[in-house]
C-alpha cells in the first residue's frame, strides 16, 4: 500500500470512528493497530478492560471491502454485541448454535450477498464443514481474534477449539489479515498467540496498564465480616451497577440470598444454574433491570456494560492476571469505579486446593502437569503479595506487569492511609530461623505453633518443644505469624509447596533476609467495629463505605446538584429507550457521554454533535429526545 493510500485508509477510519461512534480520536494503541491493519500487515494488541480493543477490528471492518470474521468465545454475548453494532449504524451479524440451521443458512447466503460488514462466530463454528464452504467463497479481509490468550495452554482461559483458527486460515483461498487481541498475556503467552495462530511478523501493541479512574482497595476480614461489607457497600449505592466475584458456586448462593434479603435486587451467575437462568441472570443484568451480578469467574469474559461502577472479590482470585482483567470490567466509560478486593487467610487455602484440583488434564504429561503447577504456584503467590503489600496498589499491578507509565501512582486505599505499617522485621527474621531449623517439614501453622510456644499435643508429638526457635515469639498470635510467613513466600523469602497440606521451605531470597538492610512491614487494619444490623448500622460499622445516606450515582459525583438532576433525568430517558429498543441502556449513550451531555448543555443538533461520544447515527436516532429534555 502507498503512503497515499495508506494515508487515505486512515482518513477513512477517522471518519468512521466520529460517524459510528462519536468519537474526535483513537485512544493510546488503537491508530497504530488500526494502521497495521489497513497496511495489510498481522497484528497483536495487548490492552487492558476497557481500553476499546473491539474498536480495532471494527473500525476496519467498516473501512476495508468484504466481510470482517471476529472469532469470539462469547457465544451468548454476540447478540448484544451486533446490537450495539447495528446501533452504531454498522453492519453486523454473528453464526452461532443460537440459531438454527435454517437461520444459519440466511445469515450465510446474505454475507455472501454483501449483506454484512463484520460477522461474530465462535471458534467451535471454523471446524464445520459447511462455514468451511461458506468461507472459501467470502471475501474476508481480516480474521480478529478476540480473547486471543485463549489459544495457549499457559493462559488462564485455555480453549482447545482456539488452536484450530491457524489451521482454518491456512487452508482459506486467499490469507486474510489476522489481528489478534488480549487483555492479558505475558510475553510467553505472546509468544503462544503468535506461534499458534500463525502470525506474520506482526505489529504488536502492548499499550499501558494503569486506569486512572479506577480506585483500589484491599481489605482483610472475616468470612461474616465480608458479608457484610457488601451488602453496607450495594445498599449505599443503590443507584450504582456493580459485579461481587466469588470463588465458589456456594459462596455465589450465599452472597445473593444475603443481598436479596438486605433488599437488594440482585442476580446470580455460575455453571451450576441452567442455560436459561444464567441467560436470563446476564440479560437483567446488562440491561440494568437488577444492579448487582453476583457470579463465579464464568461471568464476564467479553461482557461490554460500561457503566458498570465497581466490582468487588468476595475471595482472592488464584492471580494478579485474573483479579486484573476481572476488577478491569468496572469503569469501562473512564468514569470514576471502585474495585475493592475483601480476604482473608481461607482464601488462599482455598486457591491452593484449586490449583492441585484443575490441573488433572489428560492432555498433559505428568511433567506438564507440575510446570502448570508450579506456574499457577507463582501466579498465587504474587496475588497474595498483593493483598499483604503496604505500598500503593495501582503501582504494585503495573510493576507485576512491567508497566513504568505511570510516573505516579495513588487513587488507592494503602496511599490513603487505610492500615497502620506494622514493622515486623524481627518476627520475620524469627520465621525465618525457624523454617530453616525445621527443614521444610511442616506446614504453616506447625511453624506458628513453634514460634508462638504453643503446648498443642502435635508439637509435643513431633517433640517440636526441644526446638532452639521455640516459645521465639509468644507475645505474637498465631494469626499473625501466618501472616508475616504468607508475605515472606510472596516476596521470595519462603516457599509453600503443593499438595492438601503444603510444606514451608526457604526461598531463593532466603539469603537477602539474612542481611543487616532487610526489613519487612505488615498491614495493620484499624480497630474492628462491632457489627451493627440494618442498612444505616452496616454503613456506620464500615467507614470506608460512606455516609449512612445512600449515595447518588457514582458517575454523578462531582456535578453540581442541578447537572446531577439532568443526569438522574437522563439516565432514566436512557432506560426507557433502551427497554423499548430491547437494546442494553449503555448501547444508547455510556454514563460519560450523559455526563458530557450535562455539562456541555447543547442546545441544537450541532452542538449535541459535539459531544463526546456522539456520532452522526446517535444523533439521528436519540438526538431528539435528548435534546428535549435537556432543553427543558
Amino acid at each position: 500500500m502507498t503512503e497515499e493510500s495508506s494515508e487515505g485508509a486512515m482518513d477513512a477510519a477517522r471518519a468512521a470512528l466520529k460517524k459510528h461512534f462519536g468519537y474526535d480520536g483513537f485512544r493510546p494503541g488503537q491508530e497504530t493497530l488500526v494502521e497495521a491493519v489497513l497496511s495489510g500487515r498481522d497484528c497483536l494488541g495487548v490492552m487492558p478492560t476497557g481500553a476499546g480493543k473491539s474498536i480495532c477490528y471494527q473500525i476496519p471492518g467498516v473501512v476495508l471491502p468484504g466481510l470482517t470474521l471476529v472469532v469470539s468465545p462469547l457465544v451468548s454475548l454476540m447478540g448484544d454485541q451486533v446490537r450495539a453494532l447495528l446501533d452504531a449504524g454498522v453492519r453486523g451479524s454473528y453464526l452461532n448454535s443460537t440459531l438454527t440451521p435454517g437461520q444459519q443458512g440466511t445469515v450465510m447466503r446474505r454475507a455472501l450477498a454483501g449483506t454484512y460488514d463484520i460477522m461474530y462466530v465462535a471458534p467451535e463454528r471454523l471446524a464445520d464443514p459447511r462455514f468451511i464452504e461458506f468461507a472459501s467463497q467470502a471475501n474476508i479481509p481480516l480474521i480478529a481474534i478476540d480473547e486471543a490468550h485463549c489459544v495457549s495452554q499457559w493462559g488462564q482461559d485455555f480453549r482447545p477449539a482456539y488452536l484450530g483458527i491457524g489451521e482454518f486460515i491456512d487452508a482459506l483461498p486467499k490469507r486474510p489479515i489476522v489481528a489478534a487481541l488480549t487483555a492479558t498475556a505475558t510475553e510467553k503467552v505472546r509468544e503462544d498467540i503468535v506461534s499458534l495462530l500463525g502470525l506474520h511478523e506482526p505489529a504488536t501493541v502492548v499499550t499501558g496498564f494503569d486506569r486512572p479512574n479506577l480506585h483500589f482497595a484491599v481489605e482483610q476480614l472475616p468470612s461474616k465480616r465480608k458479608l457484610a461489607r457488601i451488602v453496607a457497600y450495594a445498599l449505599n449505592h443503590p443507584q450504582d451497577s456493580g459485579i461481587v466475584y466469588c470463588s465458589t458456586r456456594k459462596d455465589v448462593e450465599k452472597v445473593h440470598e444475603t443481598l436479596v434479603e438486605a433488599g437488594v435486587k440482585a442476580v446470580r451467575y455460575h455453571a451450576g444454574l441452567s442455560v436459561q437462568e444464567r441467560t436470563d441472570s446476564q440479560q437483567a443484568f446488562v440491561l440494568d433491570d437488577a444492579p448487582i451480578m453476583v457470579a463465579t469467574n464464568a461471568f464476564g469474559m467479553g461482557i461490554d456494560k460500561s457503566n458498570v461502577r465497581y466490582v468487588i472479590h468476595h475471595n482472592m482470585p488464584g492471580s494478579l492476571e485474573a483479579y486484573y482483567q476481572e476488577a478491569g470490567r468496572a469503569g469501562r466509560d473512564g468514569e470514576s469505579s471502585e474495585c475493592l478486593l475483601l480476604w482473608n487467610d481461607s482464601d488462599i487455602g482455598t486457591c491452593r486446593f484449586f490449583i492441585e484440583q484443575e490441573v488433572e488434564n489428560e492432555a498433559l504429561t505428568p511433567e506438564e502437569r507440575e510446570l502448570v503447577r508450579a506456574s499457577q504456584r507463582r501466579l498465587l503467590a504474587a496475588m497474595t503479595g498483593y493483598c499483604l503489600t503496604t505500598r500503593c496498589l495501582r503501582g504494585h499491578i503495573l510493576d507485576y506487569f512491567g508497566d513504568e507509565s505511570a510516573a505516579e501512582c495513588g487513587n488507592c486505599s494503602n496511599c490513603e492511609g487505610s492500615y497502620q505499617a506494622l514493622d515486623v522485621t524481627l518476627q520475620a527474621r524469627a520465621v525465618m530461623r525457624c523454617v530453616q531449623e525445621l527443614r521444610g517439614r511442616f506446614g504453616k501453622s506447625v511453624v506458628a505453633d513453634v514460634l508462638h510456644g504453643s503446648r498443642s499435643q502435635r508439637i509435643f508429638e513431633f517433640g517440636l518443644e526441644s526446638s532452639r526457635t521455640y516459645g521465639t515469639l509468644p507475645d505474637d498470635s498465631a494469626a499473625r505469624i501466618k501472616e508475616i510467613i504468607e508475605i515472606l513466600a510472596s516476596e521470595g523469602y519462603l516457599q509453600i509447596g503443593e499438595g492438601r497440606y503444603p510444606l514451608v521451605g526457604l526461598g531463593v531470597r532466603a539469603r537477602e533476609a539474612a542481611v543487616p538492610e532487610f526489613s519487612l512491614a505488615m498491614k495493620r487494619p484499624p480497630e474492628r467495629i462491632t457489627r451493627l444490623k440494618g442498612a444505616e448500622g452496616a454503613s456506620a460499622a464500615f467507614g470506608a463505605v460512606g455516609s449512612d445516606a445512600p449515595k447518588k450515582a457514582k458517575a454523578a459525583e462531582g456535578l453540581d446538584p442541578m447537572d446531577a438532576e439532568l443526569f438522574e433525568r437522563l439516565r432514566a430517558l436512557r432506560k426507557r429507550i433502551a427497554t423499548e429498543a430491547t437494546v442494553p441502556p449503555y448501547v444508547v449513550f455510556s454514563d460519560a457521554a450523559l455526563r458530557a451531555m450535562c455539562l456541555a448543555r447543547p442546545k441544537d443538533e450541532a452542538q449535541f454533535l459535539d459531544v463526546q461520544g456522539v456520532g452522526q447515527k446517535k444523533l439521528e436516532r436519540y438526538g431528539e429526545e435528548f435534546l428535549r429534555e435537556i432543553n427543558a
